[in-house]
């Protein structure tokens, strides 16, 4: 394997601070028992964002100083969601570098970088990555010139790396990948090149592809029928985004991006399968044992690429195994996380483009909102009543915390044809900025939707948010401010200017009996404690 093709820096006097990290699938299961640490991209499998690590809490939050700050070095949005584990922080920075840090200090560890991935071609999002996955002693990553890579968790030399697709056609890779039973699960980007999607699996120790699970059915598999002609060959679906896994039921839960091309649905007639759906997924052959359709032909540009959220609670008087998403289309879901019944859906947050939904959860589509020459002015905004960043459930509280996006947009229709690599999308958005703007973090009752509170931000947020077992719910915004709620009332308990845009998702740990929170905010890192 030639290093050329990768750069590695090696910093061995800090090796001392770090022990060599050992995560077999057991720790990752029982993620929720370690608060210490932060194991995978959504905390655990079930992706609740929730720690119960309580020693900060309402009456002490004012008190959180920055105990320490590490400034990146690359171009790009630095999204990165750290993965925590035996005192060794693991962070991704743009466009495509992996960087262990000292989970005290800071002090970087080692750093390994995909040098070819700075030239790559990113269409409809920027050179960016959000995490990695650890399994064992090894870390995982997806590169911007698709390439899953694993590295020796502990100097950072590349073990294996497996090129997945082409992105001379606009594939890339943007999500952190997650680890399951011995697997590197891995979706792909690039959804306004006109891809067709699919969720990979590689083996976790050679990097040989064990299966790939395509997210826009092919001649003879079930939902082709649901594309006109040869429509599904550019027909998009994209897995830009971390799943979530219920080891009991043996279960992926995965969801997909918009049809291609965006708003010129004429050349794509039918329902689109699988694109703006979940995808319930067995992690052994990559079959889909269900899905749910949020947004059938989709003309809008909205993603199910939210965090499927999996909690166990009472609906409508019955105990029930759910998957709770807030979606990109201003609803908010509950499904049952083994057969894919559909079991409630209400608006979250504005939303002018359907009726409701019916007994089956498909929207009732309300007249002259599709995309037209002259603009179609719709809720929300092709960025979504929310969207990537990730919504966090406490299971002390019942609620579910989730980032809103209040904006509307005007959606045009035009002519378009495929070609390899450039954009194709049909048409295009003009969003209502300025005052007709605004966000907000609601606290939804999990089990009804219903809105308990709401703390309004000055404008529509790119942060996801964190609930705590002392009774916090931390967020961001796009101002640089890093705060704290009461996450029983929304009450505003402590604020910080980071000096940076906030376009992360925050997480907690604990080391030598203290509990941090870090979030990336600008170009930088911040972990706050206690001082």
């Amino acid at each position: 394997m030639k290093q050329s093709r990768a750069m590695a820096l090696l910093f061995l006097f800090c090796l001392s601070t770090s022990s060599l990290a050992q995560v077999p699938s057991e720790r990752l299961r029982n993620a929720d028992k370690e608060p210490e640490h932060w194991l995978t991209y959504s905390g655990g499998y079930e992706s609740h964002r929730f720690t119960s690590l309580k020693q900060i809490t309402k009456d002490n939050v004012g008190r959180l100083k920055a105990a320490w700050i590490y400034q990146i070095s690359g171009r790009g949005q630095f999204q990165t969601t750290p993965i925590v584990v035996d005192g060794v922080m693991y962070i991704t920075e743009p466009p495509t570098r992996v960087t262990a840090l000292d989970v005290r200090t800071g002090r970087r560890i080692w750093s390994w970088e995909r040098m070819e991935a700075r030239q790559s071609k990113t269409l409809g999002f920027g050179q960016t990555n959000r995490g990695v996955a650890i399994l064992d002693d090894t870390i995982f990553v997806g590169t911007l010139d698709c390439y899953v890579v694993a590295l020796d968790a502990k100097s950072g030399a590349v073990r294996w790396q497996t090129k997945i697709a082409d992105n001379n056609t606009g594939h890339s890779i943007t999500a952190a990948p997650l680890a399951v039973d011995g697997k590197v699960i891995v979706g792909i980007s690039g959804g306004e090149a006109g891809i067709r999607g699919f969720l990979d699996a590689y083996d976790a120790k050679s990097g040989r592809q064990l299966w790939r699970c395509w997210t826009i059915p092919g001649p003879g598999e079930p939902g082709h029928e649901t594309w006109g002609g040869d429509s599904w060959k550019t027909g998009a679906g994209p897995t830009w985004l971390t799943g979530s896994y219920d080891p009991a039921l043996k279960l992926l839960y995965w969801g997909t991006g918009n049809p291609g091309p965006d708003w010129n649905g004429d050349v794509r007639p039918g329902d689109n399968l699988y694109t703006c759906s979940l995808l319930a997924i067995d992690p052994e052959t990559g079959k889909i044992r269900w899905h749910f359709q949020f947004t059938p032909h989709d003309t809008h540009d909205w993603d199910a690429n939210q965090i499927p959220v999996l909690i166990d609670l009472e609906v409508k008087g019955r105990p029930r195994k759910v998957v709770a998403m807030a979606n990109r289309n201003a609803f908010y879901y509950l499904l049952d996380r083994e057969t894919g019944e559909f079991l409630l859906g209400t608006p979250y947050a504005k939303q002018t483009w359907a009726k409701g939904l019916d007994d089956k959860g498909r929207p009732i589509v309300l007249p002259n909102t599709e995309p037209s020459e002259e603009g179609s002015l719709v809720w929300p905004s092709l960025q979504g009543a929310t969207n990537w960043f990730s919504p966090s459930y406490s299971p002390l509280t019942k609620l579910f915390y989730v980032s809103v996006r209040e904006m509307g947009a005007w959606y045009f229709k035009a002519e378009v044809e495929y070609q390899p690599g450039a954009f194709f999308t049909g048409g295009g958005e003009r969003a209502l900025a300025g005052d007709e703007a605004y966000g907000a973090i609601r606290a939804l009752d999990a089990a009804t939707g219903k809105m308990k509170w709401e703390f309004r931000l000055q404008s529509p947020p790119w942060a996801g948010v964190l609930s705590t077992a002392g009774g916090l719910v931390f967020g961001g915004s796009r101002e640089g401010n890093f705060y704290a709620l009461d996450a029983t009332t929304g009450k505003p308990l402590w604020d910080f200017q980071t000096g940076g845009e906030i376009v992360a998702n925050p997480i907690s740990y604990l080391v030598d009996g203290r509990q941090f929170i870090a979030v990336p905010a600008g170009h930088s890192l911040y972990v706050f404690g206690l001082l």
